[in-house]
């Protein structure tokens, strides 16, 4: 084999594998943005048609008195009033009433003691668990 058939062959195998060249860049799909301190355009829904009469906020306190449920839950005060009984309450108990995880309770506690102003005495019992209890 001669120097200009290798030449040619590591040519041709070098041709087939391509060049290694970045990938064109996408246009951007993203507006202009707006020059600083111009007057923001009103958002509405798609499709939606502004009302004549009422005035938003109105219209807005009117679905929310209907809709609105009886009791909204308020776990930060659940949570408070378990752990104010004279037993206080276990870790196993504020999660099953929360749907909290163990790291979510053992934070808002630490919270409530350090920045809620609640004097937090913890806890552990013969089995190994964990109870919170709020000082009088």
């Amino acid at each position: 084999m001669t120097t200009e058939n290798a030449e040619a062959t590591e040519t041709a195998a070098v041709a087939e594998q391509g060049a290694h060249v970045a990938p064109e860049k996408a246009p951007s799909k993203k507006g202009a943005s707006q020059k600083k301190g111009a007057p923001k355009g009103q958002k509405t829904a798609k499709g939606a048609k502004a009302k004549a009469g009422a005035p938003k906020r109105e219209a807005k306190a009117a679905r929310t008195r209907k809709g609105a449920p009886e009791a909204r839950s308020n776990k930060r005060a659940e949570v408070i009033a378990m752990m104010k009984r004279a037993k206080g309450a276990t870790l196993a108990e504020i999660m099953e009433t929360t749907g909290w995880q163990p790291h979510t309770v053992r934070g808002f506690v630490s919270l409530l003691g350090s920045k809620g102003g609640e004097n937090v005495e913890s806890t552990k019992n013969a089995a190994g668990e964990r109870s919170y209890r709020i000082a009088k």
